[in-house]
């Protein structure tokens, strides 16, 4: 691949990778600079490039590592819970004791979703999932992320972020009922 094509990038590309990484690490400035870094990384390795997927699948391949390394280090630097996530962790306690009744089933019946299949390319569908993952605490909304959506093993999640399988799963429980009940309160069940 000639220097010229990777000069090419910013212009066609650019744009796809700034909003996968705004998604995922809500801050523009991370998203900016995990584009650079993205950018520069694959400008260094485009000999290595094979040409078996398409260069935007290529890109946003190194993208979600850099993501990731980003998620790494807030995980490193966060080394006691801070007070939001702590609120929110008891906000949303509070909340999954009201989504269920004394034997343990759920309050409400499970709305119908339809074929969820057909929202994954729907713009409308992830603009509502950006929202809804803007209710969740930071910490929720990265697991959620990974495990969710990337499909993450539980091992390299636990492994990235320093976390242990069971607080994984507690969070993810609970970022799973905010996001459910997000989407729902806002028309999708």
């Amino acid at each position: 691949m000639s220097i010229a094509e990777a000069e090419s990038w910013l212009d066609e590309y650019g744009n796809a990778l700034y909003s996968f990484a705004l998604l995922h690490l809500r801050d523009k400035h991370l998203a900016e600079d995990a584009v650079q870094e993205t950018l520069l990384a694959a400008l260094q390795a485009r000999e290595r490039y094979d040409g078996k997927a398409s260069v935007r699948t290529w890109l946003i391949g190194i993208l979600k590592h850099k993501i990731i390394d980003e998620f790494r280090r807030q995980s490193r630097q966060a080394t006691t819970p801070d007070t939001e996530e702590a609120a929110w962790e008891d906000a949303e306690m509070t909340r999954v004791d009201q989504d269920f009744i004394a034997n343990g089933h759920w309050q409400h019946a499970l709305a119908e979703w339809g074929n969820p299949e057909n929202s994954m390319h729907d713009t409308q569908f992830w603009a509502m999932i950006e929202r809804c993952l803007d209710g969740l605490s930071p910490r929720a909304a990265r697991l959620f992320v990974l495990r969710d959506i990337w499909e993450m093993e539980t091992e390299t999640v636990c492994s990235e972020l320093a976390i242990s399988a069971s607080n994984l799963w507690t969070m993810l429980h609970r970022a799973r009922l905010g996001m459910r009940r997000c989407l729902e309160q806002n028309g999708m069940g």
